[in-house]
C-alpha cells in the first residue's frame, strides 16, 4: 500500500511554486463537479472552510462532526489572534518574514514549499474574513490592528479581543450553512468517524456511528478529507475540548495512512495551573496577554510572600532577562521549559510551586486599566471565574499545559496522505510548523487550507476519479463496518470493575512524566513497556456501561482512549528514535550549554512517517523519512536572546 514517499513539491524559485501549481493543476469543470461526492470530517476552521468552499464549487459534500453543531468546534476556544503579513503596522513584516520566523519558529523541522505558501495566502484569508463580518479590532483610523505573538518581532496577529477562534469560526459557520440551504452540503452532527474505507487501495469512504442512536452507516465518496484536529488529550489534561481526539486520524493510520512526528507535542506556558484531581481539562490564558503581562517569579527559593510584598530587586523576569531581544514574546517551547527551571529551582509560586507571575500593573500604570479590559477583558473574567483571583489587583498565575500536536497524519504538496484520495488538513496533518508551532499561527493554518489550498489541490486527485466512485455494497465497506462492530461489541463486552477516564488518568500522567516537556532515553523506554501494560489491563478491566445502541458516553471514551492506549505507544517510539532535541521536542541528553534544544542536523533533519505493522495487532511501525532540504534559508542554530 505505501508507495513511495514523495513530497511532490512544484520546481522552480521558492516564492513562484504555489503560483505555478495553480497554473498547471488538473481541473474539474463545472459539470462535472456535481457528479463527485467528498467526505469532510470536522467542522472546525479546517473543516468548515473546506465543506463550505468545496460546496460553493459545486461539489456533493457530507460535512460530519461529534459535537451537536459546527458551531461547537474546539476552534472556538482559540483566543489571541491569527497571522497575516499585511504590514498594516509598517514595521518591517512581509511574506517572507513570516515564511522565515514561521521556519525557525519550528526549529527548521518543516517544509520550506509548505510553509512558503501558508505565509502567501494568509493575506487572502483576512480579507475573506473581514468581507464575511469578523469583528476584528481596529485601529482609530480604521486600519485593522495587529498585536504582537511570541518568536517575531513585528505586529502580525489580527485579533478579536480575546475571542478571535469564535469570531472566525461563526463566520466560517454562516459560509457553511449557506451552502448546506443551497443543498450542496448536508450536515451530519453528532457523528463520529470510526475508520476509513478503502477500495483499490483509494479512500472511498468511512464508518460512522451515530452519538444519538448508536446506528452504525457506511458513507461512499470520490474523496475523503479528515480535519479532526490534534491529540493533545492523549495527556488527559490539556487546554484541548474534552472530546477533542485521535481516533480518525488513528484508525486511519491502522489503514495503511503514514503518521508523521508524533512525538511533536507543544506545550503552552500560558495556562491556569492544575488545582486537583477533580479536573477533567486545563484553561488557557491568551499567549496575546505576554503582550502586555510581564513574567517573573521571586528570586529567592520557598519564598511565599504574595507578590505585592516582593520588591521589584526581588523579582526575576527570567524570560526578559534570558531572552533580551524577544523578551515576554520568546516562542512558546522556550517559554515553557524556562517556567519549568524556575518551578524547579524552588521559585515557583501557588499551590505546591507548580506556577510562575503573569504581571499587569506595568502596563495598567502606563496604558491605563479600561485600555487593558479592552484589550483582554474576557480572559480576565475567565481567571476569575476559574480562581477567585482579580488579574487587575493581582499577577495571573499561571504554568504550562499540553496545548497543540504539530505532528498528524503525512501529506504531501497537495495535502494528500501516501493513501490516494485521503487529504488531512489542518492540526489533524504535519505539514507546517515543524518541531514548534509560533502563537496565532494555528487559525492561519486551518482557514489557509480549508479556503485557498484544498480546493486548489484536490482537483488534482478528483479529476481522475469520475465514475469510479463505489456502492456501499461493495465488501470493503461491509468488512470495515464489520471490524466497527465487533470492536464496540468487545469493549462492552469486557465489564470489568475501572472506569474509562481512570485508565485516561494513568496513561497521561504517565506521557506528562517520561513524554513531556523533557523527555530523555531511560524515561522513554520505560514509558514503552508500561504502555502496553495498562493497554491490557484496559481490555480485562474496563467497565463501559450501557449499551452501543443507545446515546452512551462512557463508549464514546472508551473508543477514544483505548486509540490513545495505541497510539501513545507511537508517541513515545518516534521521540526515542528521534536521538535529538528540536522545538518542543527536548531530549535532556541533547542541550547547548546554556539549556537550548540541540539540534542534529546531520542526521534528523527529515520528518519522521510510521507506517502500521500490526495487521490487527501492536507490533513495532516501520519508520520513512521525508529529507527536509533547505533551499532559501541556511540551517543555524535557533536563538531568541
Amino acid at each position: 500500500m505505501i508507495g513511495t514517499l514523495e513530497s511532490r513539491i512544484p520546481s522552480g524559485p521558492l516564492d513562484k511554486k504555489w503560483s505555478s501549481y495553480k497554473d498547471h493543476a488538473r481541473l474539474v469543470s463545472p459539470a462535472n463537479r456535481r457528479k463527485l461526492d467528498v467526505i469532510v470530517v470536522g467542522s472546525g476552521l479546517a473543516g468548515g472552510s473546506a465543506a463550505a468552499t468545496l460546496g460553493e464549487q459545486g461539489y456533493n459534500v457530507k460535512c460530519f462532526c461529534f459535537q451537536d453543531s459546527p458551531r461547537r468546534a474546539h476552534s472556538i476556544a482559540a483566543q489571541g489572534g491569527i497571522n497575516a503579513a499585511k504590514n498594516y503596522q509598517n514595521d518591517g513584516d512581509s511574506v517572507f518574514r513570516l515564511f522565515y520566523d514561521t521556519i525557525k519558529g519550528g526549529d527548521f523541522r518543516s517544509r520550506e514549499a509548505n510553509v512558503y505558501r501558508l505565509a502567501e495566502v494568509s493575506n487572502s484569508i483576512i480579507d475573506q474574513c473581514v468581507e464575511q463580518g469578523v469583528p476584528f479590532a481596529r485601529e482609530y483610523g480604521g486600519l485593522l490592528a495587529n498585536r504582537s505573538f511570541g518568536g517575531a518581532q513585528v505586529s502580525r496577529t489580527f485579533y478579536a479581543r480575546g475571542q478571535t477562534g469564535q469570531q472566525l469560526l461563526l463566520g466560517c459557520y454562516q459560509a457553511l450553512c449557506r451552502q448546506i440551504a443551497a443543498g450542496t452540503v448536508k450536515m451530519f452532527p453528532h457523528t463520529e468517524m470510526l475508520d476509513v474505507v478503502l477500495v483499490d487501495g483509494h479512500a472511498k469512504g468511512i464508518i460512522t456511528r451515530n452519538l444519538e442512536t448508536g446506528d452504525i452507516h457506511a458513507h461512499a465518496s470520490d474523496a475523503v478529507v479528515l480535519a479532526t484536529g490534534g491529540y493533545g488529550n492523549v495527556f488527559y489534561l490539556s487546554t484541548n475540548a474534552r472530546g477533542s481526539n485521535v481516533t480518525a486520524t488513528y484508525r486511519a493510520y491502522r489503514k495503511g495512512a503514514l503518521f508523521a512526528n508524533p512525538c511533536y507535542t507543544q506545550i503552552h506556558p500560558t495556562c491556569i495551573p492544575v488545582s486537583g484531581q477533580h479536573q477533567s481539562k486545563l484553561t488557557l490564558m491568551s499567549e496575546s496577554l505576554r503582550n502586555d503581562g510581564r513574567v517573573w517569579v521571586p528570586n529567592k527559593q520557598g519564598d511565599t510572600r504574595s507578590p505585592e510584598q516582593i520588591p521589584e530587586e526581588e523579582r526575576d523576569y527570567y524570560l526578559e532577562r534570558k531572552y533580551p531581544s524577544f523578551g515576554n514574546l520568546a516562542p512558546r517551547d522556550i517559554s515553557s521549559r524556562s517556567a519549568k527551571e524556575a518551578c524547579d529551582d524552588g521559585r515557583g509560586v501557588g499551590p505546591g510551586g507548580r506556577g510562575v507571575f503573569l504581571d499587569f500593573a506595568d502596563a495598567i500604570n502606563r496604558l491605563g486599566e479600561t485600555t487593558i479590559r479592552e484589550r483582554y477583558g474576557n480572559l480576565f473574567d475567565i481567571y476569575e471565574k476559574i480562581t477567585g483571583e482579580d488579574a487587575y489587583n493581582r499577577p495571573m498565575r499561571i504554568y504550562p499545559a499540553v496545548h497543540y500536536t504539530m505532528g498528524g497524519l503525512w501529506v504531501d504538496y497537495n495535502l494528500m496522505s501516501n493513501v490516494p484520495g485521503l487529504h488531512v488538513i489542518g492540526e489533524a496533518n504535519f505539514s507546517d510548523h515543524g518541531a514548534n508551532r509560533l502563537g496565532a499561527s494555528a487559525l492561519m493554518q486551518g482557514l489557509a487550507d480549508g479556503y485557498f489550498v484544498l480546493p486548489y489541490t484536490l482537483p488534482t486527485y478528483l479529476a481522475g476519479q469520475i465514475g469510479k466512485r463505489p456502492t456501499v455494497d461493495h465488501p470493503e465497506f461491509h468488512k470495515a463496518e464489520t471490524g466497527v462492530r465487533e470492536r464496540i461489541s468487545k469493549m462492552i463486552g469486557v465489564n470489568g470493575t475501572r472506569s474509562v477516564d481512570s485508565f485516561h488518568r494513568e496513561l497521561g500522567l504517565l506521557l506528562w512524566d517520561k513524554c513531556g516537556m523533557a523527555r530523555n532515553a531511560a524515561g522513554l523506554r520505560e514509558a514503552l513497556r508500561k504502555i502496553p501494560e495498562i493497554r491490557g489491563r484496559f481490555w480485562r478491566e474496563v467497565r463501559v456501561p450501557g449499551s452501543g445502541e443507545e446515546f452512551n458516553q462512557s463508549l464514546e471514551r472508551a473508543g477514544r482512549v483505548a486509540d490513545y492506549l495505541e497510539f501513545a505507544e507511537l508517541m513515545c517510539t518516534d521521540a526515542l528514535e528521534r536521538d535529538e532535541s528540536c522545538g518542543g521536542h527536548f531530549r535532556e541528553e541533547h542541550q547547548t550549554p546554556d539549556g537550548e534544544a540541540l539540534r542534529d542536523d546531520v542526521n534528523f533533519a527529515s520528518a519522521f512517517a510510521w507506517e502500521f505493522q500490526g495487521n490487527g495487532t501492536i507490533a513495532p511501525p516501520k519508520l520513512h523519512r521525508e529529507p527536509l532540504e533547505f533551499e532559501t534559508l541556511e540551517l543555524a542554530q535557533r536563538s531568541y536572546k
